[in-house]
């Protein structure tokens, strides 16, 4: 699995951190809750350098998120887990976090390098195939394709099903499957060629973040060969 970005010049680019296998991602409603900062807390604990957290809240102002993002990033620097910020680049190259997560609302990947440098990762959520080829090909990182199974966040998707992953994965190139992923699916994905998963119900829906982060890695190491998840 080709994990390394690419130039405008297409020569490849070695990053500095490690892309991680599970994605915590978060909406306007988790990052609302009153407790989420030690809900939060508990989970990059849980997870360590496995685990990126994904600040995702299209509603909140620039000027809390940011406050939030340095917030984060402080816990992840004792951690050693990743923050992800979505869309906003500005916000991620002011909080120092070391990746970001665009879509069809954000700058492109080729843009967003030119911003961000070579250090920082760059996703893109992609909802077909061919989207994700595309969007690698312009020089994201990594794509996060879904909804691969049914979602409450997104309820009018027609989910993708495995076969997507497969088929995306074919091309090399990391997938991360995101929507509807129970602990018991990540060994199907993982069989399909995902990298790995991203979840957001299913960690911060549970009212012990820590143990369901828990169980989402003991799911993948099972899946992965031996020691792969904490060697990358």
């Amino acid at each position: 699995m080709d994990t390394r970005s690419r130039n405008r010049e297409r020569r490849e680019v070695l990053l500095k951190l490690p892309l991680p296998r599970l994605f915590l991602v978060t909406n306007a409603a988790v990052v609302g809750d009153p407790g989420f900062a030690d809900r939060a807390a508990a989970a990059l604990a849980a997870g360590g350098n496995r685990l990126a957290l994904q600040l995702r809240a299209h509603e909140i102002a620039g000027r809390e998120l940011l406050r939030l993002a340095q917030q984060l990033k402080a816990v992840c620097a004792e951690t050693g887990s990743q923050l992800w910020i979505n869309d906003r680049v500005d916000l991620a190259v002011v909080s120092r976090a070391q990746g970001v997560q665009l879509g069809t609302r954000s700058l492109s990947p080729g843009v967003a390098r030119r911003l961000l440098g070579e250090d920082c990762r760059i996703g893109y959520s992609v909802h077909s195939v061919g989207e994700a080829v595309a969007r690698l090909g312009e020089g994201a990182d990594v794509a996060l394709l879904g909804s691969v199974y049914a979602s409450a966040s997104h309820p009018g998707r027609r989910p993708l099903g495995a076969s997507a992953v497969r088929e995306a994965a074919a091309g090399g190139r990391p997938i991360v499957a995101i929507g509807g992923i129970s602990a018991n699916r990540v060994l199907s994905l993982i069989e399909a060629g995902a990298w790995g998963i991203a979840v957001l119900s299913g960690v911060w829906g549970s009212s012990d973040q820590a143990a369901e982060v828990r169980r989402y890695l003991d799911a993948l190491e099972a899946a992965l060969p031996v020691n792969e998840l904490r060697r990358r």
